[in-house]
């Protein structure tokens, strides 16, 4: 996932639907977290991130999503501690995310994880409990109890080299998970993963969360974060767009379609200066309003136009429209 250049700005407070959390509830925290990168053969810089400033709950599964040059592991590999600020902060359990103490608490799936490939799922756990100095009693338990919660008890001895995308994905689970950490950094979790997968992967994660997991996740499948996230991000060219709970974004952005047929040229005319969001098909017209003004006036100027008013329904608002709209926004200001 590169990084781009960003256009400079702060986020519209209108965009934020919260704000930070308490010191009680937050475990993590960013305050105008900035990066930049010095451009190669060049005196120049390239801003990464802008400004960020998110806060992530005891116990939430948080969305972080964007497009490719959005910000994404840039901000995450600062939240890892795995690179310098070049201004703002980050904390984590309330110490710098740069802190060695605070990893005991910290579990990280990366994106298409690397293993060993002549190891078999026991001895990789095995392998990573040893870097945890966990006694050999404590490795073997945890590994049985890992495999079993990830499905992976009757192919514990196949070779990580024969494992499927979702297979390697779910030992890749149990491995961030093996220190029992109080956060989960996920990065693309799903990506890559067959229908079945994803879903498997997904009811890992609502599991997590019920257990009282934190768990943070990057990913560009808006879908999966709608489906499984309390919270969301969305980042653009490096600048926060769109924050907040996910059924607050959704309930910001809905809107009614209109289903009208036997509209005059001159009725059409008027209601596309009203509204762009107008499509026509054989005759039928469906325009969708953003107020209830609007859906007044496109049912006044089909009614003075005599033509024929098929339906008036709310539109369902998905993530993606919500992402669409903060990023095409992002790129006229």
């Amino acid at each position: 996932m590169p990084d781009e250049t960003p256009s400079p700005g702060s986020v519209p407070s209108s965009q934020i639907q919260e704000g930070l959390g308490s010191d009680e509830d937050t475990i993590l925290k960013t305050e105008n977290l900035t990066k930049e990168f010095r451009a190669p053969l060049s005196s120049n810089s390239v801003l990464a991130l802008n400004k960020l400033s998110i806060d992530v709950r005891r116990g939430e599964v948080f969305g972080l999503v964007g497009p490719n040059g959005s910000g994404k592991t840039t901000t995450l590999k600062l939240l890892l501690g795995l690179l310098r600020p070049t201004s703002g902060r980050v904390e984590v359990f309330g110490q710098s995310a740069r802190n060695i103490g605070i990893k005991q608490r910290i579990g990280f799936l990366p994106d298409g994880p690397y293993f060993y490939d002549y190891l078999n799922a026991d001895e990789l756990l095995d392998f990573y409990g040893k870097l945890f100095k966990f006694s050999k009693e404590e490795r073997r338990r945890k590994t049985d109890e890992l495999l079993e919660l990830v499905g992976l008890t009757e192919r514990r001895k196949m070779h990580v080299k024969n494992y499927s995308k979702g297979m390697t994905q779910r030992v890749g689970l149990a491995q961030a998970l093996l220190n029992d950490p109080d956060l989960l950094f996920l990065d693309e979790p799903t990506t890559g993963l067959d229908p079945l997968g994803a879903i498997d992967m997904k009811e890992q994660i609502v599991g997590l969360r019920k257990r009282g997991k934190t768990v943070f996740i990057c990913s560009h499948l808006l879908a999966d974060v709608q489906a499984i996230c309390d919270r969301v991000a969305i980042l653009h060219r490096g600048n926060l767009v769109r924050f907040g709970k996910v059924e607050d974004l959704l309930s910001d952005t809905r809107r009614t379609e209109v289903v009208a047929a036997d509209l005059d040229p001159e009725a059409v005319q008027e209601l596309e200066k009203l509204t762009s969001n107008i499509t026509t098909d054989n005759g039928r017209h469906v325009i969708e309003a953003n107020t209830p003004d609007q859906v007044f006036h496109i049912m006044e100027i089909i009614r003075n136009s005599k033509g024929k008013l098929l339906a008036v329904e709310p539109k369902s608002e998905t993530l993606e429209d919500v992402f669409v709209r903060a990023i095409r926004g992002g790129e006229t200001s």
